[in-house]
């Protein structure tokens, strides 16, 4: 059983002020595309979690892109819980998130994880 490793994309991409807020999908398709590296090293299946004016992106090959209709956290929340006792990880600096998936079994580790090492 593989791992999954679920990214919270509005944190990940928010924690790095390189002017992402003019394009909020720009900057979610660009995380994306590192993330295929990403998964393809660790060997690893990586669902990407979008929201608000990122929603839409594509997946590719290699990153399972999720759309929440509302609350992003709340869509990651799902996810975990759909993954009961499958290895998971979840990427965000989100407190509260954190606390919410990490009730469901899932480790957490913060945005830098996928962002420096990609």
């Amino acid at each position: 059983m593989s791992e999954v490793v679920v990214v919270d994309g509005a944190n990940v991409v928010g924690s790095v002020p390189d002017g992402w807020w003019r394009d909020r999908r720009g900057a979610a398709e660009r995380l994306r595309d590192r993330l295929v590296e990403y998964a393809e090293r660790r060997g690893a299946e990586v669902v990407l979690v979008v929201e608000g004016a990122a929603r839409g992106v594509e997946p590719v090959p290699g990153v399972r892109v999720e759309s929440a209709d509302g609350s992003g956290d709340d869509r990651i929340v799902e996810i975990v819980a759909e993954l009961s006792g499958q290895p998971c990880t979840v990427v965000t600096a989100d407190r509260e998130l954190r606390r919410r998936v990490e009730e469901l079994g899932a480790r957490c580790v913060g945005p830098r994880a996928v962002r420096g090492d990609v």
